[in-house]
């Protein structure tokens, strides 16, 4: 007699569905188990990470698994969007055979949404319970750190990671080896290891996604970082605006602790490392590196100079290694497959896989992880369905937002440019930490750019005048394009206000402010051209601003 099948049903517990009514739905599924008598036995509902389709929360993921317990085979698995409470008993009696699922709420697994993904960075996500540790090790968790510790050399795992090709995921783009390196090298004494999960950028959700739905993989990661450097304190620096990513990663350093898995002597080896959390107010600028770190030691984030860098002189003015939660996340599957397995994956110079949080005029909004130099159009219109009700070969889409407050808008006659770090600069933007916001063809580009400046104005910490008081002139200047009553001297102005921003503020911030401004009127022009009046009628800049701003 076969054995009976056993059904899993997996409930996206993260911040998207949960504000869909997710918990409601477990509720609801768990009371409709009990009603099934024996047969509730062979039925686990099973609360885990983010599942993705972020947009049609809550979703549930129906595993159908052998009984023996193994694994679900390919096409075993169901997956259902935008359930209700009320619908939770059907979904039950169908899964166990005694009635018919809602199959309006049911969706293709073969959908481009999720066959055209690669995951890497979220392997876990919508797999694991974010809150048990014993899940994430029956998954593999930590299983590479074990490896790390009792058969490899710190040089040997740097050397993972520098054959592997990843570049900092946080938006530069940095070597990610070449700065573990130069942490290593640094004279002996104290060293420190930093995730920066201070994920500002409007319209990016990917750090909050991983640290709610898989934190074992990022304490991992950060272990293994930290072995290979030296480093025997860590910090994750994660803002306020993230309660349940903070809740469920201070769970998670807990439970690792107690499994000896951070602490003194982990595993078994000789190697002792201390994790701790430390919570942001929600300043942007303490995603730059050095205003974090002094915020770290308790000071104002606000940024300095460099060099020297904080991989030569960072917390307590010891070397400090700082990657964010993609780069670090990635660093277990690096070590698991090999560094020339990860290599393979993605361009020349990028490689890899990159997640992006793909949200705005678009019809399927989430978390999409593809191989580095996958199109733009290829991400918005096959994966994201382009925008809702629109035709035409681009699909509606008017731009294209890459890169945060940081970046730039993309129009949509470049959406056949490959996403990576060379082609995206190439066009005036930037790949920053994956924030993906797709315009349709109503938007008003002066808007756009308006938005970002003022969002750069609120975020200054004020430090320097470039920053401090350009950037409320250039919002200024876009307040007369958007209410249409600018000049084209006005032009002129906002194009060199945008070029003294950026080559004078001292930090990433305001060098990067004007690109939003930059890519309209580089792509745009024509629509700040029709917001121009009669020059003669235009009121001039606040000059005694203006004087400080260009002195």
């Amino acid at each position: 007699m076969a054995a009976t099948p056993q059904l899993q049903l997996r409930c996206c517990a993260a911040s998207g569905c949960r504000s869909a009514g997710s918990a409601a739905l477990q509720a609801a599924l768990l009371a409709a188990r009990d009603q099934l008598g024996g047969a509730a036995e062979a039925v686990t509902i099973k609360p885990v990470g983010c599942l993705r389709l972020c947009g049609r929360g809550p979703l549930v993921a129906l595993d159908r698994r052998g009984g023996d317990g193994q694994e679900p085979s390919a096409g075993s698995t169901e997956l259902y969007a935008e359930l209700t409470p009320e619908q939770a008993p059907a979904l039950l009696a169908a899964a166990t055979g005694l009635g018919e699922a809602p199959t309006a709420q049911r969706l293709d697994p073969a959908h481009p949404f999720f066959a055209l993904q690669k995951p890497v960075v979220l392997e876990g996500c919508g797999v694991v319970n974010p809150e048990s540790i014993d899940d994430a090790l029956a998954h593999g968790t930590y299983a590479q750190l074990r490896r790390v510790l009792l058969e490899c050399t710190p040089e040997q795992v740097r050397d993972q990671v520098k054959r592997s090709g990843l570049r900092g995921r946080g938006g530069a783009g940095y070597p990610s080896g070449l700065k573990w390196d130069t942490v290593a090298l640094q004279p002996p004494g104290p060293r420190y290891v930093v995730c920066n999960a201070d994920e500002g950028d409007p319209g990016a959700f990917m750090d909050r996604s991983v640290l709610e739905s898989d934190p074992h993989r990022l304490i991992e990661g950060m272990a293994i970082a930290a072995y290979a450097v030296g480093a025997e304190q860590g910090y994750v620096y994660v803002r306020a605006e993230y309660p349940l990513a903070i809740e469920r990663l201070r769970l998670a350093l807990r439970q690792a602790r107690g499994k000896g898995l951070l602490g003194s002597g982990i595993a078994g080896s000789s190697f002792n490392l201390r994790l701790e959390v430390r919570v942001g107010a929600g300043a942007y600028v303490c995603g730059e590196e050095t205003a974090l770190l002094a915020s770290i030691q308790g000071q104002r984030g606000t940024p300095r100079p460099r060099p020297p860098y904080p991989a030569q002189k960072g917390l307590w003015d010891a070397p400090t290694l700082i990657n964010n939660v993609e780069t670090l996340t990635s660093i277990p599957v690096i070590l698991r497959e090999g560094g020339d397995w990860y290599a393979s994956i993605g361009t020349e110079g990028s490689k890899g896989t990159k997640v992006f949080a793909l949200s705005g005029a678009v019809a399927n909004t989430g978390l999409v992880e593809v191989p580095m130099g996958t199109t733009l159009r290829t991400v918005v219109q096959t994966i994201g369905g382009g925008v809702p009700g629109a035709d035409g070969p681009d699909g509606g889409v008017k731009a294209v937002q890459t890169g945060g407050p940081s970046g730039g808008c993309i129009p949509a006659h470049l959406l056949d440019t490959p996403v990576d770090y060379e082609s995206l600069k190439a066009l005036g933007s930037m790949m920053g930490s994956g924030g993906l916001v797709v315009m349709g063809e109503t938007t008003s580009m002066p808007e756009v750019a308006r938005h970002f400046m003022r969002f750069s104005v609120n975020e200054s910490c004020g430090k320097c005048v470039p920053c401090r008081a350009g950037t409320v002139q250039l919002a200024h200047l876009l307040d007369r394009f958007v209410e249409r009553r600018a000049t084209l001297a006005d032009l002129e102005r906002l194009e060199e206000l945008c070029t003294m921003v950026g080559a004078t503020s001292l930090c990433g911030l305001g060098q990067a402010a004007p690109n939003p401004v930059l890519s309209t009127l580089r792509y745009f022009r024509q629509e700040y051209q029709a917001a121009c009046r009669d020059p003669d009628q235009c009121e001039p800049l606040d000059a005694c601003v203006l004087q400080e701003v260009t002195r």
